[in-house]
């Protein structure tokens, strides 16, 4: 043994206690090794890809997106002004039939131009829209035209009667606003009225009212209208 270790050259380690050269990997190359092995050398895991959301992948869950709600197309007259609908009364009316009672209704209906037109409808169906619809058609099929001053008050004083429904409606200063209630406020509201004094004298049928306050509008005049009948000018009868 002893002579083994003085024939050794200095410098250099026997054979046996030699280094393997897979241990001779410095760390920079380690990254690169590790690059090479193949893929099915690498443990399995239980892990399962990323998904996108609920219901599928790319975020969205896999459902189209709602498009956005339109508001229904506003009625409109043959010459393309705007409506202002009022819903004046709804009724219900039951049938008592073997299987138990089925139910129809009825709606009151007052649509305008807010500029001195104004119109009544009625409509009847098994449905609360469907009566509706077939009202709102009704009145536009009669809009009766009504005179205004300054499209704000009424000319004069005005009566009538219609039914049972009995109604007196005055003018008024600015400021005033529309004094009136039930269906009397519908139509003056749709007709354009800004100020006015009303008051209901007779039936409480909400059609007999409505109607009522219709032909008292429509018996209105104004200065001028009244002078062009009686063929005089503004200025002469001044």
């Amino acid at each position: 043994m002893s002579e083994n270790k003085e024939n050794t050259p200095a410098g250099e380690t026997p054979a046996a206690e030699a280094k393997p050269a897979e241990a001779a990997v410095t760390p920079a190359a380690a990254p690169a090794a590790a690059a090479a092995t193949p893929a099915a050398a690498t443990p399995a895991t239980n892990e399962r890809p990323q998904r996108g959301g609920r219901g599928g992948q790319g975020g969205k869950g896999g459902r189209k997106e709602r498009p956005p709600r339109q508001a229904p197309a506003k009625p409109k007259t043959e010459d393309g002004v705007e409506l202002v609908e009022k819903v004046v009364f709804i009724n219900r009316c039951a049938k008592v039939v073997k299987g138990g009672r089925r139910f129809s209704f009825s709606a009151l209906l007052v649509s305008g131009t807010g500029e001195g037109r104004v119109g009544v409808g009625f409509g009847k169906a098994n449905e609360v829209a469907e009566c509706i619809r077939k009202a709102s058609i009704d009145s536009r099929r009669q809009l009766h035209r009504i005179s205004l001053v300054d499209n704000r008050t009424i000319p004069h004083e005005t009566y009538a009667e219609h039914g049972g429904g009995k109604v007196l409606l005055k003018p008024a200063v600015p400021g005033t606003g529309v004094i009136a209630g039930g269906g009397m406020r519908a139509v003056c509201e749709a007709v354009g009225i800004k100020d006015v004094l009303a008051k209901s004298l007779g039936s409480n049928n909400h059609a007999n009212v409505v109607k009522a306050t219709i032909e008292a509008l429509k018996t209105l005049r104004t200065r001028e209208q009244v002078l062009k009948s009686r063929g005089l000018y503004k200025e002469e009868a001044l």
